[in-house]
């Protein structure tokens, strides 16, 4: 039977075919706002500028004909961005005496609807896992939550009494559990799971937006030190959170499974934790001017690539977590909680192969435009730094798990237990260098 080139056609039309109204109207308002970017500000740019400007364009239009979510995500965004820049207008001042500014989309106040956005999202995933079903009791709910309301009130206390400094901090990691489990049993369906997918979105629009809000109050600080707030440890930690989660929210979305969520926002709860502490007890938020060896172009490419790397690094390790549970689960109890509600060792084995794959290119891509800084700002492409060595050091670990998955076709409990060793390894590249080995990249401590 043979089948002629116009039937083919109608079953499989082309990529551009495919595409809808409203993504050719997302296309033309993404050119026009570009062009308009460019004619107005075009004679402040650099070609470095006007060109990052370009690829961020386009990026952000195949973003939003690939992703279909994303438009609305970017135009809310975008709002609240421009709501917080027209309020500021020419003067700092206005953030006391704006309203919106004053509780909303300054850069600051929109980081701290972030964090409690995300907070709130955690436990609504977390309770989803917990719901009640016809037949079966509440108890192992209850249990978990005596048990780590309990362990989280006992650290609160060790924090504030002063026995353990800042454990105060992380408590409320493992009190957001003891919430969860405790409402779960309220709910019989996958309700709380929506309402934190939903938490998720707004909270990485308040992130992102907050981050360009600070940029313009760089400039209105003092006009010699506007930068774009990827430059020390608060800053970029906001950016973790909200690459993180739209990473997350992208996988959910195309697995159709809301039973990841719980696992991946307590990472993110984690760098919310640090954040908060970072902010009211170090008041790190605080604009302060660049120092020269962050005064560089490549800056603004290099930092964002680098955390996509770790965001996907920080979602594979939190699903290897769910993948032993899951096993163990099975193993123990195969009616129980842990084996009906994770989802299938196949698709978290799926996304954590996809998670470490993405990820590793985009820090591949970061560590060679790192090389090509470091060529700028200390005359070589490579000095054997500690924060370089340490880049290497995760490079070769992430590279090492992608050769042996796809040359001897591991999978399964030791390449989620290698997830969870990465993430490990990624966070001391990270943090822990700039806290104990210091080198050139000692401007990112704490």
């Amino acid at each position: 039977m043979s089948v002629t080139q116009d039937t083919v056609s109608a079953e499989y039309p082309g990529y551009f075919r495919r595409l809808s109204p409203a993504d050719w109207l997302w296309a033309a308002g993404v050119v026009v706002a570009t062009i308009f970017i460019l004619a107005v500000y075009g004679h402040r740019m650099d070609i470095y500028q006007s060109g990052t400007l370009v690829v961020t364009a386009a990026s952000g239009l195949w973003l939003g004909w690939f992703w279909k979510s994303f438009k609305g995500y970017a135009l809310a965004v975008t709002g609240m961005s421009l709501l917080g820049v027209f309020s500021y207008g020419d003067t700092l001042a206005s953030a006391q005496t704006n309203f919106f500014l004053k509780y909303l989309v300054s850069g600051e106040a929109a980081v701290m609807w972030m964090c409690a956005l995300l907070y709130m999202s955690t436990t609504a995933y977390l309770a989803s896992l917990f719901r009640r079903e016809a037949g079966r009791g509440v108890m192992p709910a209850l249990v978990t939550a005596a048990v780590t309301g309990a362990v989280g009130l006992l650290g609160l206390w060790m924090g504030r009494s002063g026995l353990v400094p800042g454990l105060e901090w992380a408590s409320p990691l493992v009190l957001l559990v003891a919430v969860g489990a405790l409402l779960g049993p309220i709910a019989s369906t996958d309700f709380a799971a929506r309402v934190g997918s939903a938490l998720a979105w707004c909270a990485a629009a308040f992130g992102l937006a907050g981050l360009l809000v600070r940029w313009r109050e760089t400039y209105l600080h003092d006009p010699t030190w506007g930068y774009i707030p990827v430059s020390n440890l608060w800053e970029v930690f906001v950016l973790f959170c909200v690459i993180t989660v739209l990473m997350y929210l992208y996988y959910q979305g195309r697995t159709r499974n809301l039973g990841m969520g719980g696992f991946v926002m307590m990472v993110v709860s984690a760098a919310v934790a640090f954040l908060l502490w970072y902010t009211l007890d170090r008041e790190a938020h605080v604009v302060q001017p660049l120092v020269p060896a962050l005064q560089s172009w490549w800056m603004k490419v290099h930092v964002p690539t680098n955390f996509v790397g770790y965001g996907g690094f920080a979602i594979a390790a939190m699903l290897g977590v769910a993948y032993l549970m899951r096993v163990r689960g099975e193993r123990r109890r195969p009616d129980g909680l842990l084996a009906r509600r994770l989802p299938s060792r196949e698709v978290l084995d799926d996304v954590m192969y996809k998670s470490i794959a993405i990820g590793f290119a985009f820090f591949t891509i970061a560590t060679v435009l790192g090389a090509m800084w470091a060529a700028e700002a200390w005359g070589a492409y490579w000095s054997w730094d500690p924060k370089e060595t340490w880049a290497l050091i995760v490079w070769l670990n992430y590279a090492a798990w992608l050769h042996l998955r796809f040359t001897k076709g591991w999978r399964g409990v030791p390449m989620a237990w290698w997830a969870i060793l990465g993430l490990l390894i990624t966070t001391f590249a990270f943090v822990g260098v700039n806290m104990f080995l210091g080198g050139l990249h000692s401007y990112g401590s704490l």
